[in-house]
């Protein structure tokens, strides 16, 4: 492990013994103008091989690691693929030691992450990482809805991250998934306002704690003021998808769960522009939440009272180019804006941090041109610099490669597959659960392990030859693949291709099927009722762990955090703000079914 440098220990910030809030303040004395500038971007960074830092950019970064951390003397970073635990510590600890020891101050670097406990990789959101505990996603959690399994999630993702250095994340999500199109309802804790708050709030003690301290990971809250009612249920990422929209006149609903997370160390709004929002009486313009004076400052900072950092969503200033492939700016409402503008204008509305973006010297040139006053950069380098402080990393920037090497913990291991098999929800069962390993039945598997799935007999190969059918779906979707991350986000209608729909039938005149939809969005199952001996839904949950809950080693206690539409006619007609609001849906939330023969006092009633 590197050691600290020698410092100017005669300096009040370099002691340990005074406050955050005090050392903060020295700091801020001492430093630059490109050092105060360089606090206030957060982007995105790479791991090299056998962790290295990158000589040159990456496949997403645009420089090298040293251009980044010493040449535009930044320090706050999301990192992407790590390949493994050790190499993820000594990259961390290499990337910290070059800011230390070749930058002016020695600012340590804060490294950050979108979610990593989970099944799915999306660069746009999530990296599922072998070397952590694996858990069901947030709206597994929900199914669940116990908060002290949730705050327990949250300390050990707090556990996991601090060991190879990870000490920000960029979650937990307090969206509220009340349109059933929307892509990023993995991500959220359900369409109840109240359980929303209450899981997010739940997970976020477990991670951060009531103050950041020296233990935390310091938690950022997304997306403010809710990033769930998007028109049509298209994602804000995207063009088409700018409009956020309240037909139901349920803004109060999207907001409520932030309004019991103010501690966290960072808030984070969606790109998203309102459509015909009024609060107290005055018309909010239309503009993306990042650049509204009247969210972030007014209602954020203002009715919220909320002092912390607030932080862009990615890339709100400059398009993104990957390749071939643009991202445009989510500059939605302020299109016309050239660079400068949109930088300036997001500074006025009252953010301290542009996420996804390092154009220093935009902001630079806008104070040396007195359109941006050096007491307005001063602002937002306090609130930077009070989180690193009060995470401790001026004092314990490094972290050991043999703590990091004992990733994953058997135990955390095993509390991640429990829950996973816990979130399970129970749609339907004809009388073929719990599931009974036979020595000579024959199984045919569709999206199943064959591995896992020998524990209840012999692999078939043809439906015909099988006792038994086990098949696991993907939430349908519509593929694209025009803009930058668009195939990763899976959006448009939920209704199963009718082609599947046939070949179920057909299936389900061999022999008993088992199905689940891994349900990232808000299937329309109605198709499968008639074919499934048993239905289930899940979020985010392993063959493993799914098979464990049908066999009743740990049996399915999910109740469903959202609704299932009957009919995508249903979705179409719902109002994007309100939860549950399609007509007649097919189940209900807060359905699920005990397996037979569990124990009750095990499973949560609906």
């Amino acid at each position: 492990m590197p050691e600290l440098p020698g410092k100017r220990s005669e300096l009040p910030y370099t002691d340990p013994g005074r406050s955050p809030e005090e050392r903060a303040r020295d700091l801020l004395t001492r430093l630059s103008l490109p050092e105060k500038v360089g606090l206030m971007f957060h982007t995105v960074i790479e791991a090299g091989p056998d962790g290295t830092v990158l000589a040159g950019p990456g496949a997403i970064s645009k420089h090298g690691t040293r251009d980044t951390v010493v040449g535009k003397l930044i320090n706050h970073f999301n990192v992407h693929a790590l390949t493994d635990p050790v190499s993820a510590a000594r990259w961390h600890n290499a990337v910290q030691q070059l800011a230390i020891e070749e930058t002016p101050h020695g600012i340590p670097v804060t490294i950050s992450t979108d979610p990593r406990h989970g099944s799915v990789t999306n660069a746009g959101s999530s990296w599922s990482t072998p070397f952590f505990s694996h858990w069901p996603d947030p709206l597994g959690m929900a199914a669940i809805g116990d908060q002290d399994l949730v705050r327990t999630f949250g300390d050990t993702v707090r556990r996991e991250y601090r060991a190879v250095g990870i000490r920000a994340a960029l979650h937990p999500s307090a969206d509220l998934a009340t349109e059933p199109r929307w892509c990023r309802q993995r991500d959220t804790y359900g369409q109840d306002p109240h359980q929303a708050g209450e899981l997010a709030a739940a997970f976020l003690s477990g991670l951060q704690g009531p103050t950041v301290t020296t233990e935390s990971v310091a938690g950022t809250v997304k997306h403010f003021p809710g990033g769930g009612p998007q028109a049509g249920g298209e994602d804000a990422h995207f063009p088409y998808g700018q409009e956020q929209v309240y037909p139901g006149g349920r803004f109060a609903d999207h907001l409520a769960p932030f309004r019991r997370l103010t501690d966290a160390a960072a808030v984070m709004p969606y790109y998203g522009r309102p459509v015909g929002l009024e609060l107290h009486g005055e018309q909010v313009e239309s503009v993306g939440f990042g650049y509204s004076t009247q969210i972030v400052t007014d209602l954020l900072r203002g009715e919220l009272g909320y002092d912390g950092v607030v932080l862009t969503d990615w890339e709100l200033v400059n398009d993104n180019w990957v390749g071939d492939q643009v991202l445009p700016a989510r500059a939605w409402g302020v299109e016309e804006l050239t660079s400068e503008q949109r930088c300036e204008r997001i500074l006025a509305a009252g953010a301290d941090q542009f996420g996804g973006e390092e154009c220093v010297e935009l902001l630079l040139d806008l104070v040396a041109r007195g359109r941006v006053g050096e007491e307005r950069i001063d602002a937002s380098a306090h609130r930077l610099l009070l989180v690193k402080f009060r995470l401790g990393l001026f004092d314990d920037p490094y972290v050991d490669e043999d703590v990091a090497a004992m990733l994953p913990r058997d135990e955390d291991v095993a509390a991640g597959r429990r829950a996973q098999s816990w979130s399970t929800v129970l749609l339907q069962d004809r009388g073929v659960l719990p599931l009974v390993p036979r020595s000579r039945q024959r199984v045919y598997l569709e999206g199943v392990d064959p591995g896992e799935a020998a524990r209840l007999g012999e692999i078939a190969t043809r439906p015909e030859d099988a006792d038994l059918a086990l098949v696991r779906l993907a939430t349908p979707y519509e593929p694209r693949d025009d803009l930058f991350l668009e195939a990763m986000f899976h959006q448009g209608s939920l209704e199963f291709p009718p082609g599947l729909v046939v070949r179920m039938a057909r299936l389900a005149r061999q022999c008993p099927v088992v199905i689940d939809v891994d349900a990232d969005r808000a299937a329309v199952v109605t198709p499968l009722l008639e074919h499934a001996t048993a239905l289930t839904v899940t979020f985010g949950v392993s063959d493993a762990a799914w098979l464990d809950a049908l066999t009743g080693i740990e049996p399915p206690r999910g109740r469903l955090p959202i609704e299932l539409p009957r009919s995508m006619a249903a979705v179409r007609a719902s109002r994007e703000d309100v939860p549950g609001d399609t007509h007649d849906p097919v189940f209900r939330y807060g359905f699920g079914l005990d397996l037979p023969g569990a124990d009750p006092k095990l499973t949560r009633t609906s």
